[in-house]
């Protein structure tokens, strides 16, 4: 089996802005689905000298391969795990949120594929040429592939998805820096030109790429590079402001992958039939069937053989699924971290930039570096994760081992360090009622929002509310109560007033670079942070002279210290995401290097095992 087109579940481009934000089990979001393995091993559990439970992180596999012959054709049954509907916006370019990934997941647009170090190879709908010297890249459809409804794909598809993208009437979340950097994007979008000039049409194959500069960052989605295709003889005669709404976009999306829409029922449910056309030949089962389940209801769904597979698995459930005799549980570690997110300033839409108030609540680097240190992750992890979750020590993930510091050592749970550094910026208990007031003296609260979910969510909430409280910091909930989830990021990203500071995660995609999450023109920097020296950190990293994998590891280290020492964005939690998979599923594998492909997959019976 090969990799997978795009990481299994919903893992995109991130430096194109595929990014999701993660929705679920540890009140962060989770796309992270995007999650997986599968074995029997038993953990260990020991006590701590108060009482609470600890494991030893389990060890599980990547791979199943389930006995028996596998049945011709067939429908998997999917969970998709959410407590809320999903958007159903199918449309790569205007899709925000990881459940609409998960949805389009089956009938993905992607033209490329990546290998286990998430680099683009020539194995894809198309390869990458790169010409460093010159800023340019070429993009080649390597295939006669076909849309679902049976119409080629030619390079005005590769095209039309960038001029969504930069369209003056475009309003997502993808048209960011990384985007401009594309030659003529700018002049595209500001309407004073009818194309983007930097991109050609060479022949119906083949389109070139003229860019400001081409970095490493190329390889994996970066510098503006866009990874899908778009359907331009379905969605030209819509005009873009009204894309979103479509019933193209809505209802019936023409696909490249191995699945096409057959029925869907708003927010609920969706059937997907094989697509006659794919490219990598029809796929093996017949159809699948997605519908949502709460994370409460997951547990019960599985073991009764109600899904084969699910999107997600909340790791704080994974005592009531390691046992059971009709599922494997497969794991990896997640391109993702869970952080503690400060609001800083705002978004200025009109001009597309983030502007740091200089004036903000929580525009001390001291206070915020002590409610870093005052949150016990640790007992957290051990209490609630069984070793699923461990404290994370920077903003990039070990997965990316080449970019990851391992010698960071993060904010080590230290109250009286805390103490001490609430003490030093004047947030002193003025009145002696054990809450500290404001370096003026006033009385002083921080509003902090998080996603609403499971008893977990809550538990956990109030235990780092409470580890606040002993530092003498009053820490109350945004509209008194925990948000969901689509709540939850509305209110983030329009820079609610009621939010100082917010509970998330991020799913990270493919690329490393941090350049979509907090640059200047980035929508996904959601605490607004900017200064100059953190501008010319994050180019460093995707600079010219980074082609040099040394000097880029050191240009990653840099800007992981910088933001350390900030602390505008606290990361919590690494995570390693667990994939049970019913019995009846014939192979699968979820390592990011062998990923089993959707058209891959068989069945061994009709109905999932119970």
């Amino acid at each position: 089996m090969k990799k997978k087109n795009g990481l299994m579940l919903t893992t995109v481009f991130a430096s194109a802005l595929a990014l999701a934000a993660c929705g679920g089990d540890d009140n962060e979001t989770t796309t992270e689905k995007p999650a997986d393995n599968n074995t029997d091993t038993k953990t260990e559990d020991t006590k701590t000298d108060d009482g609470a439970s600890t494991a030893d992180a389990p060890t599980l596999p990547d791979e199943v391969a389930n006995d028996g012959d596998a049945i011709a054709g067939g429908t998997l049954k999917f969970a998709l795990v959410t407590d809320s509907p999903f958007s159903g916006i199918l449309s790569w370019e205007l899709y925000e949120n990881a459940y609409d990934a998960d949805v389009m997941d089956f009938m993905s647009n992607l033209i490329f594929d990546t290998d286990g170090d998430f680099l683009i190879t020539d194995e894809g709908i198309a390869k990458l040429d790169v010409d460093a010297d010159n800023n340019k890249v070429t993009v080649t459809i390597q295939h006669d592939v076909k849309w679902s409804d049976g119409t080629p794909l030619t390079a005005d598809d590769i095209i039309y998805s960038y001029e969504i993208i930069g369209h003056p009437d475009y309003t997502g979340i993808r048209y960011d820096g990384d985007f401009q950097n594309i030659i003529g994007a700018a002049e595209y979008k500001a309407g004073t030109a009818e194309t983007i000039s930097g991109i050609k049409k060479i022949d119906d194959k083949t389109v070139e790429i003229s860019m400001t500069k081409v970095s490493p960052a190329i390889y994996s989605g970066g510098d503006g590079l866009w990874s899908y295709a778009a359907p331009k003889h379905q969605l030209k005669d819509i005009p873009v402001k009204d894309l979103i709404s479509s019933e193209p976009v809505r209802k019936s999306p023409v696909t490249l992958g191995p699945f096409k829409l057959d029925k869907l029922v708003d927010g609920e449910s969706v059937q997907y039939v094989a697509n006659e056309h794919y490219w990598k030949g029809k796929p093996k089962l017949d159809s699948i069937v997605l519908q949502v389940v709460p994370s409460t209801s997951i547990g019960e769904a599985l073991r009764t053989g109600q899904y084969d597979l699910a999107s997600s698995y909340p790791t704080t459930q994974y005592d009531g699924v390691k046992d059971l005799t009709n599922l494997t549980v497969l794991a990896r570690p997640e391109l993702a971290y869970s952080y503690l997110g400060f609001k800083l300033g705002k978004w200025d839409n009109a001009a597309g930039v983030n502007i740091t108030d200089e004036n903000a609540k929580m525009n001390n680097k001291q206070l915020r570096q002590a409610i870093a240190y005052a949150i016990d992750v640790e007992q957290v992890t051990e209490r609630f994760y069984q070793g699923l979750r461990s404290r994370a020590t920077s903003l990039i993930p070990p997965a990316f081992s080449t970019f990851h510091d391992n010698t960071l050592t993060g904010f080590n749970y230290d109250p009286e360090k805390a103490k001490a550094l609430l003490d030093e910026a004047g947030y002193k208990d003025v009145d002696g009622d054990g809450i500290r007031e404001d370096a003026n003296g006033e009385k002083f609260s921080i509003r902090m929002a998080g996603m609403s979910g499971s008893d977990t969510d809550e538990a956990i909430v109030e235990y780092y509310r409470q580890n606040w409280k002993d530092v003498g910091l009053d820490v109350q909930l945004t509209t008194g109560r925990l948000i969901e989830f689509n709540s939850f990021y509305d209110k983030v990203k329009a820079d609610d007033a009621e939010i100082d500071m917010f509970m998330a995660a991020w799913g990270t995609g493919t690329n490393p670079s941090p350049l979509g999450l907090y640059g200047e023109t980035a929508a996904f920097n959601y605490s607004r942070f900017v200064t100059p020296e953190l501008q010319t950190l994050l180019a460093a990293i995707d600079s010219k002279e980074a082609i040099d994998a040394s000097y880029r590891a050191d240009a990653f280290r840099k800007w992981e210290e910088y933001m350390f020492e900030q602390a505008t964005t606290i990361p919590t939690y690494f995570r390693t995401e667990i994939i049970p998979v019913n019995k009846r599923v014939k192979n699968y594998n979820v390592s990011y290097s062998n990923n089993t492909e959707w058209h891959e997959v068989e069945v061994v019976s009709e109905d999932p095992v119970k």
